[in-house]
């Protein structure tokens, strides 16, 4: 099942990904996920997006430490090999990047590369979304997939206003 972004955003692709419905590709849970095919080498390399409503006062190194735990329960091991605010005081975020090892007899030994971004909901201003846009890869791909994740969480920006509106 597909879940839906709290905020309307839009966002580019960088050249080479490619948009893939979640629920085929065993991400149940996301609102996106974009696949880097020419990466696909035991492991293709994969951008999500996520979001939910989030209490205003919940502080993004709390938001961030609870996906540490999320994939604890699912993966191997888990380690923050680096965690980072970001943004202002009305706007804020954190970016970390992760250390995973999943498999128990051949362990496959993953990054990833998380951005959660603080939104204000445009028809709600006292609401609080928090998107996290992910980048997961193997070690050996990072190199090639990190520079399109940047130029991928620059270009995330709220959406206006939809036709329908």
């Amino acid at each position: 099942m597909v879940t839906q972004l709290p905020v309307r955003i839009e966002f580019s692709l960088p050249e080479g990904w490619q948009a893939a419905p979640p629920d085929e590709v065993g991400a149940p849970g996301v609102a996106f996920v974009a696949l880097h095919p020419a990466s696909a080498n035991g492991f293709t390399a994969n951008l999500t997006i996520a979001g939910q409503f989030r209490e205003p006062e919940l502080s993004m190194d709390a938001i961030a430490e609870e996906s540490v735990h999320r994939l604890e329960e699912t993966a191997g091991s888990v380690r923050v090999r680096k965690r980072r605010e970001v943004g202002s005081a009305d706007a804020p975020g954190i970016t970390q990047v992760l250390d995973i090892e999943v498999g128990a007899e051949h362990p496959l030994e993953l990054v990833q590369c998380q951005v959660f971004v603080s939104m204000q909901d445009v028809d709600d201003p006292a609401r609080r979304a928090v998107l996290e846009l992910v980048l997961t890869c193997t070690r050996a791909q990072l190199d090639d997939v990190f520079e399109d994740f940047q130029e991928f969480v620059r270009t995330v920006r709220p959406a206006g206003p939809s036709a329908a509106d």
